[in-house]
């Protein structure tokens, strides 16, 4: 009898599958709505993230919902302004041009006059990079120019809206505050393995278990189909403007998030069948972004979280601008959107599977950062040995791989907006980047930032020993891609193992596409020269606190004598017979950074004008 009942309910169940899951479904969003709204009715201001994300999540259901019922209707509706635009397009497309152009010139004018001419350096180095991949082009005669001036132009309204506004800034500050707060979370599975004690390695026990946990949520999220439907959104926009295919938006899309090998899986299916400029434009996305992986390793350096995140993203749409600019689009590709492009899904059945499988793909990563670290860094020590020994011979014993690649690299940095005092050390980070790899340029990267926060000389013997903040942020922007020579070889090996057919171009075309990342990422940088916050906004949340005791209070009280104000980054400080301290300023900093802190210090007696 139990038997026959069991069996009828099983029938029923798979008769009415459907509505059971929307039953079910119903009662958990319900549930989650109702806990939304109470968190709300408590406190709005502790549950606004929460909020938002309910927001975006019903809205984009909503738009998937609409998209896959109503495309074909929705599409019939625009039809007549697709065809008048088209018809329309020859003379439109020149006044868009003049109206950019005079777009541009005034805001660089206005811009200028408010914040200084520092910005306009950045906007020749923009400038000189376009002129140069032209010039350098595979095709010069046949680059369409849509995919650059429209990559060019995301990039730098992704840079204004995070960079220069106060909700984008704060948005992505937000963003990267919890990806460290997340990533933390590494140390409680690395304090049971390695002890109490595992900081004191921190690179071994520290940094690499967060590449660990890193790959492993990726795996998950890829598991449950987030990352896919993330990845397609940014392709598509990315399509959609730029006027690149479907394979290339979706791989410069991935890139964002995870690594120059495992992108191209996204669309493995289509690899065999791509033109060589979308191969390129493959390539190039991999060497112009960095892993998620990774990025979590860089943060626990103390590179600055949001503008790892930041450069992430904006050097997307800069991979397929000098990617189509570089190797421009001479065949007629045949994946278009028509032929229903589907992304890989992951191979794991449950979630715990994929989670496990995250951990364990993880450990050659982590076995490849480590080995490539040891021999690079062994090998960097000998060359600086050799080389420092070829000096001596010659009266110059400070000859090294960094000062060689510094006078190499310099006049490059320096047209990104860099300092020009600092264009030289970030000339050897470039370096280092490039011959190496970025973990080596970043580990460097790092000292200098704990040097400035620390303070002290700016100088010691004739070495410098930190950067301004603007010429810190823009080497991180610079800095932020797979673009090496060790990864050419990952990139060539991984590419021919997935499409054996197209070898022959992947090998032609890769150290062409090494290059165009190159730029890519020194494009990102100009931009992130281009739109800084105000120099107040950079220096004085990291460089200012005062020194004063209670007898100099009471001296300003009644006196108005001045307040002894010690800029940790800006001044260099001597103690004095009577231990109080005297202040000389020091640094290469500009008038109005020195007005700015004083601004911000808000005291009448200072006369900052």
């Amino acid at each position: 009898l139990l038997e026959k009942k069991y069996d009828k309910a099983c029938e029923f169940c798979k008769k009415h599958k459907t509505r059971i899951h929307y039953v079910i479904y119903g009662i958990l969003i319900t549930a989650y709505l109702a806990v939304v709204i109470a968190a709300c009715s408590l406190n709005f201001q502790r549950a606004l993230p929460l909020f938002i994300i309910t927001v975006l999540a019903i809205f984009f259901i909503c738009w998937d919902f609409l998209i896959a019922k109503y495309e074909d209707r929705i599409g019939a509706f625009f039809s007549p302004g697709e065809r008048y635009l088209e018809k329309q397009w020859f003379w439109m497309k020149w006044v868009l041009c003049v109206a950019l152009i005079i777009a541009i010139i005034c805001w660089l004018i206005f811009d200028t006059a408010k914040q200084g001419s520092r910005q306009l350096i950045s906007f020749g180095g923009l400038v000189m990079y376009v002129l140069l991949m032209f010039i350098f082009s595979k095709y010069p005669t046949r680059v369409a120019w849509r995919p650059v001036f429209s990559g060019i132009g995301i990039q730098f309204i992704l840079g204004l809206l995070i960079l220069r506004t106060e909700v984008g800034f704060d948005v992505f500050n937000w963003l990267g505050i919890q990806i460290q707060t997340f990533l933390e979370y590494s140390d409680t599975g690395a304090k049971f393995v390695f002890g109490e004690k595992y900081t004191d390695h921190f690179f071994a026990f520290k940094v690499l278990p967060i590449v660990v946990f890193f790959s492993t949520v990726m795996s998950m999220l890829y598991h449950v189909g987030f990352m896919q439907w993330l990845v397609g959104k940014v392709g598509w926009i990315m399509q959609i403007f730029m006027g690149t295919t479907p394979v290339e938006s979706l791989v410069a899309a991935g890139n964002i998030f995870v690594g120059q090998t495992e992108s191209p899986l996204l669309v493995r299916p289509y690899l065999p069948y791509i033109t060589k400029s979308e191969l390129h434009a493959v390539m190039t996305a991999g060497f112009s972004t960095i892993a998620g992986s990774v990025l979590g390793a860089y943060i626990s350096f103390g590179v600055s979280a949001s503008h790892l995140l930041t450069a992430s993203v904006m050097s997307a749409p800069a991979s397929l601008a000098t990617s189509k600019l570089f190797w421009p689009e001479t065949e007629k590709p045949t994946v278009t959107l028509r032929n229903g492009l589907q992304m890989a899904k992951g191979e794991s059945k449950n979630l715990l599977e994929a989670a496990s499988q995250g951990a364990s793909t993880s450990i050659l990563l982590v076995a490849n950062i480590a080995v490539n670290l040891i021999s690079f860094l062994a090998l960097l020590a000998f060359l600086d040995s050799a080389l420092s020994w070829v000096g001596n011979l010659f009266d110059y014993p400070q000859l090294n791989f960094e000062n060689i690649c510094a006078y190499v690299f310099m006049p490059f940095s320096f047209m990104m907006g860099v300092d020009w005092e600092d264009s030289f050390v970030v000339g050897g980070l470039l370096g280092y980047k490039t011959f190496f790899n970025e973990f080596v340029a970043y580990e460097r990267l790092s000292k200098l930032i704990h040097n400035r926060e620390k303070g002290g000389s700016v100088y010691i013997n004739g070495v410098k020993q930190y950067m301004t903040v603007r010429s810190e942020v823009i080497a991180t922007y610079a800095l932020c891609g797979f673009a090496n020579f060790g990864s050419l070889g990952l990139v060539i090996g991984g590419l021919t193992s997935i499409a054996p057919s197209k070898k022959k171009e992947i090998a032609g075309g890769a150290f062409r596409a090494m290059i165009a990342g190159t730029v890519a990422c020194f494009m990102t940088a100009c931009i992130a020269g281009m739109v800084p916050k105000h120099d107040v906004h950079v220096y004085a949340h990291v460089c200012i606190h005062t020194y004063t005791t209670e007898r100099d209070r009471e001296r300003e009280m009644y006196s108005h004598k001045r307040k002894r104000v010690y800029l940790i980054s800006a001044f260099i400080s001597f103690p004095s017979a009577n231990h109080s301290q005297e202040i000389f300023p020091g640094g290469n900093y500009t008038l109005s950074s020195w007005k700015g802190c004083c601004q911000i210090l808000d005291q009448p007696a200072f006369h900052c004008t």
